[in-house]
């Protein structure tokens, strides 16, 4: 087994040198992983002298970033009224990297927008780890560089080097779906919880660490296992980590009721910002006044784009994807689909369903390695101009 779980025991910590080991397998891909975010950064400061704008601000200092930054500097409570009556209020933003921002500052020379940007990165490099470990437990060592290399090349990649919770929610995930799959419950709890914390997808690994521990207990017990010797023996730190995982979404959930004076305190507040879940009622309808009306183009970009994502799951599924990444990355998925509001949101909402991102990786890897690399170069390129394209304009709200 060539992984971090080689040398450990289910539920333990591995040891030192493994993890040593680990990182100096994943190195590589971590390197091209910063040189894609690097190309991604210098065209957008490139982008924006061009334009006038500053690259710093983009990425620190505009849309949620600067909710995130008030959150830290002045804590919950601040909230806006629109001319039409709704109220946006920060208790929408989750508040793990506010804090992170806020204890950063607090020990460092740098603001909390800047702290934001730093934590935004080094979480970056984290999952593409958590992608590289993934891949390559799956399919191999080069896969795990395609995947890595495929997430950080998406046209909305830039959002991954921005003071934005993506990068730090995603690496979070990643590493708790990658230890749901190495058998390592408590670590999956603890990291469950603490993704959410970051965003409300976070009952995305939840899910993950529930479906897989109610099939496991399934099959254990169709095997002929009792329940007790089953939580007793190699997996014993299920039911920690099963009662972990909840706590970091379900406790911010809570407290937002409490504070709101209702037990849908939460969906109160996303429903005043124009968010929620509707089934996907609102996303169709949109899609369909595209087709019909003079954005006809767009509206068929937007139809190829949900089917492509569909198609890959479903792929997916017919290749054996395991199952904590098919429960993550499909609840991912459908909230992202079936949500309201924003709709040019939707790319980046989509951003840590790195599970879609398998099946291609996985027929990149046995492409001729300078054929590959020369694919990937030539995306990284479109990506990072557009990226910059992006931020100076609309931008991701």
């Amino acid at each position: 087994m060539n992984d971090l779980a080689a040398t450990a025991a289910p539920g333990r910590t591995p040891c030192a040198p493994t993890l040593r080991a680990a990182l100096r397998r994943a190195a590589p891909a971590l390197a091209a992983y910063a040189a894609v975010r690097l190309l991604g950064v210098t065209v957008l400061a490139v982008w924006s002298a061009a334009n006038g704008k500053n690259w710093h601000t983009l990425l620190t200092a505009r849309w949620d970033s600067l909710w995130y930054t008030r959150v830290a500097e002045q804590g919950y409570g601040y909230s806006v009224q629109l001319p039409n009556g709704d109220v946006h209020s920060n208790l929408a933003f989750f508040p793990l990297l506010p804090w992170l921002e806020r204890g950063l500052s607090a020990i460092s020379p740098l603001s909390a927008a800047d702290a934001g940007m730093v934590v935004a990165w080094l979480a970056s490099l984290g999952a593409a780890w958590a992608l590289y470990a993934t891949g390559e437990r799956l399919h191999g060592p080069r896969a795990g560089m395609a995947l890595v290399a495929l997430w950080a090349v998406l046209p909305v990649g830039i959002v991954q080097s921005m003071a934005y919770s993506e990068s730090l929610f995603t690496a979070l995930a990643a590493w708790g779906v990658y230890c749901v799959l190495t058998g390592r419950w408590v670590w999956a709890g603890v990291l469950a919880s603490l993704a959410g914390l970051t965003r409300p997808v976070g009952v995305a690994v939840v899910a993950a660490v529930w479906v897989t521990a109610a099939v496991t207990v399934r099959d254990e017990r169709a095997g002929g296992a009792n329940l007790r010797a089953i939580l007793r023996g190699r997996h014993r730190g299920m039911l920690p980590g099963v009662l972990l995982a909840p706590l970091g979404w379900l406790g911010y959930f809570v407290w937002v009721g409490a504070r709101q004076g209702s037990p849908t305190g939460y969906l109160d507040v996303q429903g005043s910002w124009g968010n929620g879940f509707d089934g996907g009622i609102a996303f169709g309808t949109f899609i369909w006044h595209q087709l019909s009306g003079p954005a006809f183009a767009a509206g068929l970009g937007l139809l190829v784009g949900v089917a492509l994502v569909i198609w890959l799951y479903a792929r997916g599924v017919r290749q054996g994807q395991p199952l904590p990444l098919l429960v993550y990355g499909g609840t991912v998925l459908l909230l992202a689909l079936t949500a309201k509001g924003y709709f040019g949101s939707k790319p980046r909402l989509m951003l840590p369903a790195y599970p879609l991102l398998l099946p291609l990786a996985a027929g990149l890897s046995h492409w001729p390695r300078t054929r590959a690399w020369l694919v990937i170069a030539l995306i990284a390129t479109g990506s990072a101009a557009y990226g910059a394209f992006w931020l100076n304009g609309s931008g991701p709200p």
